[in-house]
Parts: C-alpha cells; sequence; structure tokens
C-alpha cells in the first residue's frame, strides 16, 4: 500500500509538471513562459561541497533605489554546458515554504516554488565549460523579500540543486513602489495605484499631491491584496505562486483640468514615522469636450523582457523593452495610454507582475494606464470566461483586476467607458460573452449611445480579441471572431463609430472604412466628411513574438505590416484627427491616416445608420 500511495504521489507530481510545463497559448501560437520550461518539482538534492556562488552587494536600495544590479560570482569544479543559476525570492525556498497539502516526503530540497529568472551558466563566459568559474550579472527590483541565488546541474528538466548563494536585501523590502495611474469614474478624478509590503494593520497608506510648488494635500488610500486559494489552478496555485504584497489605491478628486500635479506614495506606521516613495508628477485630464492637443498611444501584447538577458527561453518577448523605451522617449507627447490585453504574459508565474509594473513605471507612473483584459490575464476553463483555455495559467482575472484600476461598475467584468477631452472610449471584454443580449452587448450600446458627439466627436471602441476584421495567416483569412463582427459592427454603423481597436494578433493591419465585409470609402489616407463605416485596426505587436499575415489578399485591407509597434491618436481639434501607427525599435511611422469633418458629417445618415422617423408631428 505504501509503495502504491508513493507511485500515486509521484504521478500526480509528474501531471503536474507537465501541465506546468506546457502552455498552450490563446493567440494561435505554440510557446512557453520561460519560467514553466523549469521543471522545479523534480529538483533534488545535490550539492556539491566544492561549488560556491558569492551575490554582490547583499543590501540594496541604500539610496532609496528600486532596483539594482548585482555581481554573481560561480565556482564549479564539475561544469556542464546545461547548468543554470536562478534567483529566488524568498531567499528560502526549500520545502519549509510548501503551502498545506504538498508532500513532503519527496528527495529533497522539494521546491515549491519558481525561481523569478534565471540564466545559464555560460551565458556569461564560454569557458565555464573549461574552468567552472563564471560572473553573472541580474538586475533585481525590490519585491517585497530578501533573494538568494542558485546553481543548478541537469538542465532545466532534471534540475539538481548544486549550492545556494547568501542572502541578498534591500534596505526597505516594504517599499512603496511601481504607481500606476488611471482615469477614475470622473474626468477630474486620477487614481493612483502601488504596490508594497505594509498592510493596513502595519501602516496607513495615503498619497500626498498638489499643484506643483503649491501646499500639498494628503488622500487617504484603501488596501486590497488576495491568497493563493484565490488563483483558480496551475501555476499560479503551485509553482508560480507568490506572495503579491498589498496594492493600494487612492483616489485624487476634484482635480483642475490640463494641470499639472505633484505626487508621492507615502505610508503612516504607527510609531508616527512616515515612509516614503519618490517624487511623481502628471497632467490631469482635459475638460470632456476641450478644444485642445489631445494625444493617445493605444496597443496590446507587450508583455515584459528582462533588462539582464535572463529568462530569454526561445525569445518569449523581444520586443516589449523597444515599446516601453519608444513611449519613455515620446513620454512630452503622450497623454494617455491603452493596453488592451495580454499586459504580461505572467501565465501564472505570479512574480513577473511586479517585473511588468516595473517595466512601465516611467509610463504609467505620469500618464494614465488604461488596461483591458485578455486572454492570458482571463481564460481558465470553468470559470466563466467565454473561452475554454488556460490561457492565463490560472490567474483568472485576479492580478489585473487587482493590480491596475479601471472604473468598471464591476472589476470582474471588465468592461469600461472613459473619457479624454474630446475622445469617448468604449473598452470592452472580449473574455466575457459579448453577443446581443448579453449584458455586456448592452453595456456596449449604451457606451456609445452616451457619446456626446458635439462635444467628444472621436468615438473609439477596444477590445483585446478582434471582434471585427483581420486577416491574420492563422485564421486563415477568416476576418477575426465572426460572432463578434456579427454582434457588433451594426452598433459601430448605428453609432457611427470612428475606430475599432483590437490586439490578440501579433502584427499591425488596418482596413478601409468598413461594413459587412464591404468598404463604404474608396479613400486610403485622407477621411473628409462622412466616412460611412468603422475602420478597424489591429495593434497587437506591443511586443510578443510576431503573426503572419494571410497570403490571402482581401479588399478591406488597407495596410498590414508585421513589426513591433504601437498606434497613436492625435486630436487636434473637434474636427481633425491623425492616426499613426509608430515602429518601437525608432519611433518612425509606418502608416499612418487622417480624418477631417464638422459635427455635421457627424450626423448625416449613413446605411442603418440612423434612426427611423416618422410623420409624427
Amino acid at each position: 500500500m505504501e509503495s502504491f500511495l508513493s507511485l500515486k504521489v509521484s504521478l500526480i507530481l509528474l501531471l503536474l509538471v507537465l501541465v506546468n510545463c506546457v502552455v498552450v497559448h490563446g493567440d494561435g501560437i505554440d510557446d512557453v513562459q520561460p519560467l514553466s520550461k523549469i521543471a522545479i518539482h523534480r529538483a533534488l538534492f545535490a550539492f556539491h561541497a566544492n561549488a560556491s556562488l558569492r551575490a554582490d552587494p547583499v543590501l540594496l536600495g541604500t539610496k532609496g533605489e528600486d532596483f539594482q544590479w548585482i555581481t554573481v560570482e560561480l565556482d564549479c569544479p564539475d561544469p556542464s554546458e546545461d547548468d543554470w543559476v536562478a534567483v529566488f525570492s524568498p531567499a528560502k525556498f526549500n520545502s519549509s515554504t510548501c503551502p498545506p497539502g504538498d508532500d513532503p516526503k519527496q528527495q529533497a530540497p522539494h521546491i515549491c516554488s519558481a525561481p523569478i529568472k534565471f540564466k545559464f551558466a555560460n551565458d556569461s563566459n564560454g569557458e565555464y565549460t573549461k574552468t567552472g568559474k563564471a560572473s553573472l550579472k541580474f538586475r533585481l527590483i525590490n519585491q517585497r523579500a530578501d533573494f538568494s541565488i542558485a546553481l543548478f546541474s541537469g538542465g532545466l528538466s532534471n534540475p539538481k540543486l548544486l549550492a545556494v548563494s547568501n542572502t541578498v536585501t534591500f534596505a526597505n523590502p516594504k517599499a512603496p513602489l511601481y504607481p500606476r495611474l488611471s482615469q477614475a469614474k470622473a474626468w477630474n478624478e486620477m487614481a493612483v495605484t502601488w504596490t508594497s509590503g505594509y498592510n493596513i494593520i502595519d501602516a496607513v497608506p495615503f498619497v500626498e499631491w498638489g499643484f506643483k510648488g503649491e501646499s500639498q494635500t494628503q488622500s487617504p488610500a484603501g488596501t486590497l491584496t488576495f491568497h493563493r486559494n484565490a488563483m483558480c489552478g496551475p501555476p499560479a496555485r503551485t509553482i508560480g505562486w507568490r506572495d503579491p504584497g498589498y496594492i493600494h489605491t487612492s483616489f485624487l478628486k476634484d482635480l483642475w483640468p490640463n494641470s499639472l500635479y505633484t505626487y508621492k506614495l507615502g505610508h503612516r506606521l504607527f510609531n508616527g514615522s512616515y515612509i516614503w516613495s519618490k517624487s511623481y508628477y502628471f497632467k490631469s485630464s482635459p475638460y470632456p469636450g476641450q478644444d485642445s492637443l489631445q494625444r493617445v498611444v493605444i496597443f496590446g501584447d507587450m508583455g515584459k523582457a528582462e533588462r539582464d538577458g535572463s529568462n530569454e527561453y526561445s525569445n518569449f518577448q523581444p520586443g516589449s523593452l523597444n515599446t516601453t523605451d519608444q513611449l519613455i522617449k515620446d513620454l512630452d507627447n503622450i497623454d494617455i495610454v491603452f493596453h488592451i490585453g495580454d499586459i504580461t504574459y505572467a501565465n501564472g508565474y505570479i512574480s513577473q507582475w511586479d517585473q511588468f509594473t516595473s517595466q512601465v513605471e516611467p509610463i504609467a507612473s505620469t500618464v494614465p494606464y488604461m488596461i483591458a483584459s485578455g486572454n492570458h490575464e482571463r481564460d481558465v476553463p470553468g470559470t466563466s470566461s467565454f473561452f475554454e483555455t488556460n490561457d492565463s495559467g490560472g490567474e483568472c482575472g485576479v492580478l489585473a483586476e487587482t493590480m491596475f484600476y479601471v472604473p468598471a461598475e464591476n472589476r470582474a467584468k471588465f468592461w469600461y467607458s472613459t473619457d479624454y477631452g474630446m475622445f469617448h472610449f468604449c473598452i470592452a471584454d472580449s473574455e466575457h460573452d459579448w453577443r446581443e443580449g448579453s449584458e455586456q452587448h448592452k453595456f456596449i450600446e449604451k457606451c456609445l449611445a452616451s457619446a456626446d458627439r458635439q462635444k467628444q466627436p472621436w468615438l473609439i471602441f477596444a477590445a483585446h480579441r478582434v471582434l471585427g476584421y483581420s486577416s491574420a495567416y492563422w485564421k486563415d483569412g477568416s476576418y477575426g471572431e465572426s460572432m463578434g463582427r456579427d454582434s457588433l459592427q451594426k452598433l459601430w454603423q448605428k453609432y457611427k463609430v470612428d475606430i475599432a481597436f483590437y490586439g490578440h494578433v501579433h502584427n499591425y493591419e488596418r482596413t478601409c472604412p468598413i461594413y459587412q465585409n464591404r468598404c463604404v470609402n474608396t479613400e486610403k489616407s485622407h477621411y473628409s466628411g462622412t466616412v460611412n463605416g468603422t475602420i478597424n485596426i489591429v495593434v497587437g505587436a506591443g511586443g510578443y513574438q510576431l503573426n503572419s499575415h494571410s497570403p490571402l489578399q482581401t479588399d478591406w485591407s488597407i495596410y498590414k505590416v508585421s513589426d513591433f509597434g504601437f498606434g497613436k491618436l492625435t486630436a487636434f481639434n473637434h474636427s481633425s484627427l491623425l492616426f499613426e501607427y509608430k515602429r518601437s525599435s525608432d519611433g518612425e511611422v509606418y502608416d499612418q491616416f487622417t480624418i477631417s469633418r464638422d459635427y455635421r458629417d457627424v450626423l448625416a445618415c449613413v446605411h442603418d445608420g440612423c434612426e427611423p422617423t416618422t410623420l409624427a408631428l
């Protein structure tokens, strides 16, 4: 009986490894989250008396930095080309950290959590296999716990733990970090969300803010967190789990339009002392309908990458840093950002959300960073997601809903509207039912109908999956989710939606103004007067592996390219709009078009786009 139980446990562990090592991508690509290649449940104890790792420096952030580079000196008397080095946090990662229910009888060390990042030992020294010596550099961010570095042999699939380094820690691991701004439910209200290690029983969170150079006020913050049992499956619930810390959100209200504010994050400890972040700034939203220069960036599917070159198995997210850095470079010319789904590609490895919020901090701390839900945030079978895949790796929306604020009525239903000056945005959640008669369909119609086109002439729809038109190769030119197109394009036509944006397909494509598979305007790049249809744009090339286009040439596809980039809308006034698709590598414009029209052009009737009239007096 005992041997039978042992065999049963081994089979279960093997199944967990297989589940966690293969993630099927919902975008039609066979891919692997880099950390999921590590069969950490198979790790065996194989300490070598003469193998050693030394990490330096041991104390980080002594000047308030939220990241720092460390050097790891490695010495292994029996080197192999598949030796690899991993960063763990917390530093103690043996069976003492296993959740209740895990079987501790497996051969030591019984590691229950994946590392944060890893490199192969010979990455920095081609002579490693001859000398057994290497020097590797890692960039660590403050993630509320200490770190240790471990050396493994046996490659990623059969790891054997050879040595563990000294502990490395940040001077204040609980510090408030990585602020994310977002538009709140009112146009003159900004939400500030950040992460810290302070629970409300430890300290009171708040934001100190005000006009630049003037007296500051303080606004309280609410605090959220979640636990392992909130995850819907592996790996988020198993080896991908890591404590997310505490997520705080404060609402800065009654903002003056187009005004510069400074702010900093604070925690008042119960001994009367204060913990402060560094200072940040933002410009408040224009008044709805205000006639001024307004610039919007929109893209999907960016993800994260490591600046130290770690975790780069299979070139997982090659363009994400280029996109991030190009946005940072052009930040003075950006007013608001929409990241429409597939945010981090953490796929159930919770530590990667900290990595992502650190990566985008220069952007998200300065302009509103609005997100939409994608399959890699939400989808888990049996959890009411519309598509029955485990693209989120067991996260089932919890991370996205908690780590970022959006002005949704119910954040578990990730659809919302928001205004920015002359723009009215309707953001759909393609991972919930959008078909006619559904709760979301009713919201979308209400959102579109609520646009005051005299004040806000530019009406924008966005969703993660292509609910309209795309000629992606892996769809065989089937034009996206046909159910979405059938259910929604009558609404786009009725309410004269200017542009519908999508991610999910990892390339760029622009259609003509289109309705029911047909171009309704012969122009290519300069639209004027009554446009008659909705321009569909795929902007899913934010950073993840690129998709090909179908060899099928459709009449409605105006421009398409497979290169990393992002869309940018510039409203000059109520009658002039510019769209550009900009290349991430250098910011050059690949494609562009303009729309020029007056208010009377918005009122003009188009096919299926005007209410029926009667002879009633």
